[in-house]
Formats: C-alpha cells, sequence, structure tokens
C-alpha cells in the first residue's frame, strides 16, 4: 500500500509535526482542520458558525487535492471549545452533508490550538 503526503496551498498550512492528509490506495486521513482562512492564517470570524464553515471548506480543498471530495466522507471527528455551540455547529456542517452524511463523533474539548472554537477531522474513501 502507497502512502503519499496531501498539501494544498488552498488550506492552512499545518501548524505543527503533520501533514494537511496522508492519502493511501484507497483512503484519504485529514488532519483536524481549524476555522482559519488559508491566505490570512486568521479565523474566519469569532463564531461557531464561521468557523465550522471555513473549517469544512478546508477539509474540502484538501480533499479535492487527494483526488477524492466531500461525497466520498466516511468519517469525522468534530471537536469543540464548548458543547453548548453544538447545535450552532451542527447547523452549517448539515449544509455540507446534505444528504447521506457520513458517521461522526463529536466532543467537548478543554482547548483548540490556536484558541479555536472548532477543529473538524476525516476520513474519506478514494472514488473508484
Amino acid at each position: 500500500m502507497e502512502r503519499e503526503v496531501i498539501s494544498t496551498d488552498k488550506a492552512p498550512a499545518a501548524v505543527g509535526a503533520y501533514s494537511q492528509a496522508i492519502r493511501t490506495d484507497s483512503m484519504v486521513f485529514v488532519s483536524g482542520q481549524l476555522g482559519l482562512v488559508p491566505d490570512t492564517k486568521q479565523f474566519a470570524g469569532g463564531t461557531v458558525a464561521e468557523q465550522t464553515g471555513q473549517a469544512l471548506k478546508n477539509m474540502a480543498a484538501i480533499l479535492e487535492a487527494a483526488g477524492t471530495s466531500m461525497r466520498y466522507v466516511v468519517k469525522v471527528t468534530v471537536l469543540l471549545a464548548d458543547i453548548g455551540s453544538f447545535a450552532e455547529m451542527n447547523t452549517v456542517y448539515s449544509r455540507f452533508f446534505p444528504s447521506d452524511p457520513p458517521a461522526r463523533a463529536a466532543f467537548a474539548v478543554k482547548d483548540l490550538p490556536l484558541g479555536g472554537l472548532v477543529e473538524i477531522e476525516a476520513v474519506a474513501v478514494m472514488p473508484h
């Protein structure tokens, strides 16, 4: 099985010792995405909704660079700074997965990198 590092300038560069994603022959593992705008490296806004939308746009760009898309996401993990913002995140999230959404887990965590409000990671399959 091959292992390839995926990187695109259409999503924020990694801020640590990790890759934006790793692609194998059949799967893509996308690292946690914050709501950072690629060009500015600033958060898309101060709300969970704004940061969720940007995190998912970043994810879509990485998946595209890997040769797949949001349609092929099979598992998502959402990390929230406050579980009370779940509904706000879910409203935006639902727009990116309008039908047959992937499996998902959501957790509240003590802190997120750079003071983010939401971080989202995913596993996708490669289209045939």
